[in-house]
């Protein structure tokens, strides 16, 4: 994994995305176009194409700063998230522990504005727990899991098919799976010997259809705030899928 994950600047800019408040990544004075609104929340609204019935395990690979993993606490009684970047697990745990995490968010040149990131509210953070982990080589003795989210990840590992091979060990038999990936693939995070040969789709369709069922396939915008004038608009694939008895 690229250390620009260890960085202050993307530790900022993620409790900005997974954390920040609407006004705060689109302040209310700026004329912004409805499409960058529909992508804020991306982190909430990735977990919630789960089914919303309570569930006792959940598995959040990936899981960044912690929001998504949040969220899906909300329905299993046991969370486990688990991300490369020491520094996002370390955030993502001082949330849950009720902490409030000050950070910069960088507006042009030297100015910035000072926010800080809290624990979404109604959340039990006993059902939580943060792991600094690699999604390529779990431990083998984790899970199966009820619920298992990864986002945005498959396209930032070095073997990705090597993820893909565990899934379905990861998901117990009738337990839903929500992959979303940008399929951005760039070499300086994944070998091109190891893209997909044909389209994102195709590929998971190919690897996973053995054992899941795909139950849905959509597209989720989000948006990722670099400074007051930049951001990153991008959409998502989104399947979702469920395990084979």
């Amino acid at each position: 994994m690229n250390a620009v994950y260890e960085s202050d600047k993307l530790l900022a800019e993620y409790l900005l995305f997974h954390f920040g408040s609407a006004d705060e990544i689109l302040p209310p004075d700026g004329d912004w176009p409805d499409g960058m609104r529909a992508a804020l929340d991306f982190a909430v609204r990735t977990p919630s194409h789960f089914a919303s019935a309570e569930v006792d395990e959940g598995l959040d690979l990936g899981c960044a700063v912690g929001r998504s993993a949040f969220e899906m606490a909300r329905s299993c009684r046991r969370v486990t998230g688990i991300d490369f970047s020491h520094a996002f697990i370390r955030a993502a745990e001082a949330l849950r522990r009720g902490e409030s995490l000050e950070y910069d968010r960088l507006e042009e040149a030297a100015l910035r504005t000072r926010l800080a990131a809290t624990a979404p509210s109604g959340v039990e953070a006993s059902r939580l727990a943060f792991i600094q982990g690699d999604a390529m080589r779990l431990p083998a003795d984790l899970g199966p899991f009820d619920r298992v989210h990864a986002a945005n990840l498959l396209c930032r590992l070095s073997e990705p098919a090597l993820l893909l091979d565990r899934l379905p060990s990861l998901v117990k038999p009738g337990g839903e799976l929500v992959l979303a990936t940008p399929c951005t693939w760039l070499a300086e995070f994944t070998p091109p010997e190891n893209w997909p040969a044909a389209s994102t789709f195709d590929w998971l369709l190919a690897s996973l259809s053995r054992d899941f069922d795909l139950t849905r396939r959509t597209d989720e915008p989000f948006l990722i705030r670099e400074t007051a004038r930049k951001f990153q608009w991008t959409r998502s694939l989104v399947t979702v899928w469920r395990k084979k008895a």
